[in-house]
């Protein structure tokens, strides 16, 4: 069964609706493999379909969200993107002046994430997060 079609039988499975425009919703951003944005996902959507709204795409990914089967990320200014969790965690570099984004290892997060736990018992969600600051080429023409 593919990535896909696992998450459209786990939403079943729980109980959802899934409506045509729902799964092309589904198919488009797990098949992918890039985060996407909910104007992205809808354009491609609106390829195969007009019946599409961006109501309908904003509601398919805050349920995927809260299903724990997508994450979201804020990539600041109002961009915020989606992905399957198939597409694993990661970090996101973000310049707060080119707004390049640069993706960075995970695993840099590991000791973050113990000390958070042993001085405050606090399991942090990382497994993909924005970070921002300035990057290499924005520093050398400060």
């Amino acid at each position: 069964m593919t990535h896909c079609h696992t998450i459209i039988e786990t939403l079943r499975q729980k109980g959802y609706r899934l409506t045509p425009q729902r799964e092309m919703i589904l198919e488009t951003i797990a098949h992918s493999g890039n985060h996407m944005t909910a104007d992205e996902i809808i354009a491609q959507v609106r390829t195969r379909t007009q019946a599409v709204n961006i109501a309908t795409v904003y509601r398919t990914l805050e349920m995927l969200v809260d299903e724990g089967l997508a994450c979201q990320t804020d990539l600041g200014d109002g961009k915020v993107i989606y992905a399957t969790l198939q597409h694993g965690p990661h970090v996101h570099l973000v310049c707060k002046l080119c707004r390049q984004v640069i993706d960075a290892d995970y695993e840099m997060l590991s000791p973050l994430n113990e000390q958070l736990l042993q001085k405050f018992g606090f399991s942090a969600d990382l497994q993909h997060i924005s970070i921002f600051g300035v990057c290499t080429q924005c520093k050398k023409g400060e």
